[in-house]
């Protein structure tokens, strides 16, 4: 890889796998450590092309989930099977996973443009801005934006656009895949939000059981589903649908409360 070569979005990929490398060893006790991270179903990553691959997920912090996915992916490309166990899978990352987060979220600081160069596609929310609602016109530029990213390699998403659990998927996710009709992955995560604080960057507990669910892809027909159709389909793949509702334990209910009391899930 020459030292000047760069990503469709103008990053140096020499610059931004010593990001990777550096962020994911700082970050990897974290979930192999501190807490445990359960992996299930890491065997599929291993058999997805090289791109036009969308995964979808529930959110529960800023930054530790969207990490967890780097150590994950990372490790089962170098053969690891549902395990992140010596981070030297690290040393040769993907270079060509993006993750989709809010522009105003990576721009607040050195530390977040520098995690946004290891791979977000930054996109201006439409319905809140510095903490209150808006009412803002979607930019077909970060439409655009996703689509050369899922292009060039594959995609993170968390088509809620909140940590808030059980909120409703945005229907842009949807009508992205009937545009680009990629291959879409459910992932389920959970334990998250007990670990860490809020941007998922503070140990907030210890001794933590964190899981992580890599589900089959998903069966859309991209020409005839309705985007509807898609998003309820989405709302059951990560479980997020209002049914979910009634099996949630009752230690994530209590931290779910003392977090909204807080409002520290809110973006």
């Amino acid at each position: 890889m020459g030292i000047l070569k760069k990503n469709p979005f103008g990053h140096y990929l020499f610059f931004k796998k010593w990001l990777i490398r550096i962020f994911g060893v700082l970050s990897h006790r974290r979930y192999r450590g501190f807490n445990e991270l359960h992996i299930e179903g890491s065997e599929i990553i291993k058999n997805l092309p090289g791109n036009n691959v969308l995964f979808v997920s529930n959110h529960q912090t800023y930054f530790a989930d969207v990490t967890a996915m780097f150590h994950v992916f990372n490790a089962a490309l170098s053969g690891r099977v549902d395990s992140i166990k010596n981070v030297g899978y690290l040393w040769q990352p993907k270079l060509n996973i993006y993750y989709v987060a809010a522009k105003e979220t990576m721009n607040s600081g050195l530390l977040t443009r520098l995690m946004a160069y290891a791979g977000a596609v930054s996109v201006e929310r439409t319905w809140r801005e510095k903490g209150k609602e808006v009412q803002r016109e979607v930019n077909p530029d970060d439409h655009k934006n996703i689509g050369t990213a899922l292009q060039d390699g594959w995609v993170i998403t968390f088509p809620q656009g909140t940590t808030k659990p059980f909120k409703p998927i945005r229907k842009g996710t949807a009508h992205i895949i009937k545009q680009y009709k990629p291959i879409v992955i459910p992932i389920v995560i959970d334990g998250f939000r007990r670990s860490f604080d809020k941007k998922g960057l503070r140990i907030r507990k210890k001794g933590i059981l964190q899981s992580f669910q890599i589900k089959e892809p998903l069966v859309i027909d991209y020409d005839n589903e309705t985007i509807e159709e898609i998003v309820e389909k989405l709302e059951y793949a990560i479980e997020q649908h209002p049914s979910f509702l009634k099996v949630i334990p009752r230690e994530e209910l209590e931290v779910m409360e003392e977090l909204n009391k807080t409002r520290q899930w809110e973006y």
